[in-house]
């Protein structure tokens, strides 16, 4: 399922039209997104939770040369599902 499938799947669950369950699920997405970003935990009961997830620097090795380096250490969105979703 795309974006665009989850707005008309709303749309037709709720009685609004297309345009606003667009609307909405971006609305959705750019919140989740934005909370992840300034480092807050965003749950969704009997969905999941999305929290960032930070991953330091470590060496790493540059498999056509053989080279040692330092990957750079990044901040990632992850994802622990609601024990519902745990069965399918």
């Amino acid at each position: 399922m795309n974006k665009s499938e989850l707005a008309k799947a709303v749309a037709d669950a709720s009685g609004i039209t297309r345009t606003q369950a667009g609307e909405a699920v971006d609305a959705v997405i750019d919140s989740v997104t934005g909370a992840v970003k300034k480092g807050d935990t965003v749950q969704l009961a009997g969905f999941g939770t999305f929290h960032p997830k930070h991953r330091e620097a470590r060496e790493v090795r540059n498999p056509r040369t053989g080279e040692k380096m330092m990957s750079k250490a990044k901040t990632s969105l992850a994802f622990r599902p609601a024990s519902s979703f745990k069965d399918i």
